[in-house]
Parts: structure tokens; sequence; C-alpha cells
């Protein structure tokens, strides 16, 4: 199950991050600090499960999840977390997964991650398109900084992306360097989603620009990039279904 930490609390954050560690079926895609940063992060990421925090300034937990629905963007499924129980009875109507209490129990953590894979199971299986929905035109160029110069480069160069403590960095066939992109959502969001996968979550790569398919431990892959270090990049658990569907492996 993929998921998104929303909160604007970085400490609440982290801990909750620490404790889906010891919850392999859980796949942690991202945080966001604020409303209007969760809504876009859940439009580019379709998560299936968002740890939502229902106090925010700005834009609410119980606002994000009304905005969505304004937005006709389909819902993951939310389990609230805040420190207050008034909020519970409109968090249900909204029809919220599960309703957590700060600070967050690890045994209740348990339980509600359960119930999410039980009603994830029996969901019904969309039709499988692989491609998520684009509401603008990909862009065909990109700005690449290296060396205190900035590259102009075709999108269709760039060989996988990657982030590291926030700083994004493009390789390309021909050289590499860091992008102006500040998250790397944002970045996926503006490229083709036909061509560019998000593999795991710190890696954006170029499917035509796959030159290996390494096997790894626990029927898990490398992918080795063509870029001129030949990079290998891990293929998360959840990704590695379409890795095998795309490539008939």
């Amino acid at each position: 199950m993929t998921a998104l930490i929303v909160d604007d609390e970085p400490l609440a954050s982290e801990e909750l991050a620490y404790q889906l560690r010891d919850f392999p079926e859980i796949e942690v895609l991202g945080t966001a600090p604020n409303g209007l940063q969760a809504v876009q992060m859940i439009e580019d990421l379709r998560p299936d499960l968002v740890f939502l925090d229902v106090q925010m300034p700005g834009l609410d937990g119980l606002a994000v999840i009304r905005k969505l629905q304004e937005k006709n963007v389909p819902l993951p499924y939310f389990i609230l977390a805040t420190a207050y129980e008034q909020y519970a009875v409109e968090a249900f109507r909204l029809e919220a997964l599960d309703y957590l209490l700060k600070p967050v129990e690890r045994e209740r953590l348990a339980v509600s991650i359960e119930r999410a894979r039980r009603t994830i199971q029996a969901k019904p299986a969309p039709a499988e398109t692989g491609v998520p929905p684009q509401p603008a035109p990909p862009r065909a160029k990109l700005l690449v900084r290296c060396q205190n110069r900035n590259f102009v480069v075709d999108a269709a160069e760039v060989v996988y992306a990657t982030i590291d403590e926030g700083l994004i960095t493009l390789a390309t066939t021909t050289l590499e360097g860091q992008s102006n992109y500040r998250t790397i959502e944002e970045l996926q969001s503006s490229l083709d989603p036909a061509v560019f996968w998000r593999v795991h979550r710190s890696y954006l790569v170029n499917i035509n620009r796959i030159k290996e398919v390494i096997p790894w431990f626990k029927s898990s892959y490398l992918l080795r990039m063509d870029d001129k270090k030949q990079t290998e990049i891990p293929v998360s658990r959840v990704q590695t279904k379409r890795l095998r569907t795309l490539l008939k492996l």
C-alpha cells in the first residue's frame, strides 16, 4: 500500500514515518507540510492511503478531503490523526477509514493499517491504464544547472532524476546537474507520465533509457540506466509488479 503523510508539525510527521517502518506492507511516498501541498501531492501520486492531520493552518485536513471531492479527484483512503476527539463525527461523515488520536500508539496504528489492508484488498480493481491523468501538456524542455552554467535539455534526453536532502539531480545522456524543481513530485507532474515512471520514492526514470534489468534480493530488481555512469536504481516493492507487466518479466 502506498501512503502519504500530511502534518504541519515536522516532529509528528517524522514520528509517524518512523513508526510506519515497522509495517513492510506500507510504502511512504512522501510527506506534505500543509493542506494545499497535500491536495497537489494526492493528485500527482495517487496514494492508496493518506495519514491526514486534522488541525493545520490554511487548509485543514477535513477541507483537504472536501477540496479533492470538489475537483473530482479519485479519493484515497484517509486515516485522520489529531489530538482532539471532536472532529470524529465530521471525519466519518466524510467517510474517513479511521481516526487516530495523538500521540499515536503503535498497537492502534496496527489496527488502522490492517483495516486499510482489508478494505483496499476488497475494493474492485479499476481498469489498469498505467498512466495517471495529465492535467497539462508535458514539458519538452528542462533546465539543468551544471558547473555554474544553465543548460536547456530535451525531456527525452533525461535518463533519471533523484532527490537527496531536498536537492533534485537530473542525469541526461550527456551531463548531470541540479534541477530548479523543488520536489520530485512537482517534476514528475510536469513530464509525460507514459515515459517517466516513479520506480522508487527517491527516483524518477525515463523508461526509454533503461538499459538492463538486474534481479536483486527478495524478488526485487535494479535498473541499470544508460547514462555515462550506468547508474543502478532500485525498484520499490510496490512498483515491481508494474515492472514485470511493462517488460513481461
